[in-house]
C-alpha cells in the first residue's frame, strides 16, 4: 500500500516539558513518520504525517485522546489550508459568509505567494479573482507564484510595466499548462471585439484564469463572482477599503 500523508493538530492544555517527546515516541511506536512538525496559532502544533497503514492512524487518535494535556483537534487528509499552516505558523484568514473568499495584507505576501502556488500546481480549471486597490502588489504576487509552481504565464490584459492588451495568441500559448492572466479594469473597459472574443476562448480553457478586478469583470461580462473558485483581497493593512470608484478613477 502507497504511504499517504495526514495532518494532525493538537491544543495544548499544559506545556509542560517533554510533551513533544511524548507524542513523538507514540509516533515512533506507531511507526508513523514526522514529515513536518511546527507550532499554530492558540497554543496549537501541527504535524505533517506519513503512513501507508490507516489503521495505525486510527490507533493514533485513540490514544491521543486518552492523553489529558492536549486536546486533538484534526487527524485527516492534509488540506491545502493546513500545508500552509504548518509552513507559516498560522492559518488564512478567510470571510465566514463566503469560504471561498481569503484576506491577506501587505507584510503577507510571502504567505499569499505560497499559497496560490500550490493553486496553480493543481490542474484543470480554476478562475481566481484578486482584489485590491493599485500598486499593492496583485501583479507581481501572481507571477511569483507562478515562478513557484514552475507555471508560465501570459498577460491577456495587464499594467504592470506598460498596458499590455492581446488580441491573440501562438499556438504554442493556448496552453493548459499556463497561467492566464486578466486585469478586469483593462480588458472590460479599453478592450475592442477581438480581445473579447479571445478573452471568451481563454475562459473556456481547461486551465488556471487569475483575474485581478473581479467585481469590474462580471459587471461587464455574461460572468458572475459565483463562477470564481477563489476570491482573494489584497490590502495595505486589515483597515483599508477597496474602493470600485476610486480603482475605475486612478485607472
Amino acid at each position: 500500500m502507497a504511504s499517504q500523508e495526514w495532518y494532525m493538530e493538537y491544543q495544548i492544555h499544559k506545556n509542560r516539558p517533554g510533551l513533544l517527546g511524548d507524542v513523538a515516541s507514540i509516533l515512533g511506536m506507531l511507526a508513523i513518520n514526522i514529515i513536518t512538525i511546527n507550532g499554530v496559532e492558540n497554543r496549537r502544533r501541527g504535524l505533517l504525517l506519513e503512513t501507508s497503514n490507516h489503521d495505525k492512524i486510527e490507533s493514533l487518535r485513540h490514544i491521543l485522546l486518552q492523553v489529558e494535556d492536549i486536546t486533538l483537534t484534526a487527524l485527516r487528509p492534509p488540506k491545502l489550508v493546513d500545508r500552509i499552516a504548518i509552513r507559516h505558523g498560522r492559518y488564512l484568514e478567510r470571510s465566514s459568509e463566503d469560504m471561498r473568499t481569503y484576506f491577506f495584507t501587505r507584510e503577507e505576501l510571502g504567505i499569499l505567494v505560497d499559497f496560490m502556488a500550490e493553486l496553480f500546481q493543481r490542474k484543470g480549471h480554476q478562475l481566481i479573482g484578486i482584489r485590491g486597490m493599485p500598486r499593492i502588489g496583485k501583479t507581481e504576487s501572481i507571477v511569483a507564484s507562478s515562478v513557484c509552481a514552475n507555471k508560465r504565464w501570459i498577460f491577456l490584459s495587464s499594467t504592470l510595466l506598460k498596458q499590455t492588451m492581446r488580441n491573440q495568441l501562438t499556438r504554442d500559448e493556448f496552453s493548459e499548462e499556463r497561467v492566464f492572466i486578466i486585469d478586469g479594469v483593462m480588458s472590460t473597459r479599453r478592450g475592442d471585439e477581438e480581445h473579447q472574443m479571445l478573452l471568451r476562448e481563454i475562459m473556456s480553457l481547461n486551465a488556471t484564469k487569475v483575474i485581478e478586478h473581479p467585481d469590474v469583470f462580471v459587471q461587464q461580462t455574461e460572468y458572475s463572482l459565483d463562477d470564481f473558485d477563489y476570491i482573494i483581497e489584497l490590502k495595505q493593512d486589515a483597515s483599508e477599503t477597496i474602493s470600485l470608484d476610486e480603482l475605475e478613477q486612478d485607472f
